[in-house]
């Protein structure tokens, strides 16, 4: 697969700081903040693998597809899509709660 078929469409994100296209042999592909960053892939790797590793009982699926990382000033969002893990670092706009 192209680095361009894997990318597709992660440039286009809002607000988008950077992304990382991770496999179990490491980094595809990479831009913005996170270009060549394999520190941040080795960090996501690890959360990943250890949060596959809740199953519920009888289950063969992956017990998550999307997995957010909420830091104060940005968010790692992760998506897993077969054998790839995408991750896009995003600008963190917290909004206000709403009251009812």
């Amino acid at each position: 697969m192209t680095t361009a078929a894997l990318t597709a469409g992660l440039e286009r994100i809002p607000d988008q700081l950077g992304y990382l296209v991770i496999s179990e042999d490491g980094v595809l592909a990479s831009a913005g903040e996170l270009e060549n960053d394999e520190h941040t892939a080795g960090v996501i790797m690890q959360m990943v693998r250890t949060a596959c590793r809740f199953r519920l009982s009888g289950s063969t699926e992956a017990p998550f597809k999307r997995m957010s990382v909420i830091l104060e000033d940005f968010v790692y969002v992760v998506t897993i899509s077969g054998q790839k893990v995408f991750v896009v670092k995003r600008q963190n706009t917290p909004h206000e709660p709403v009251n009812v």
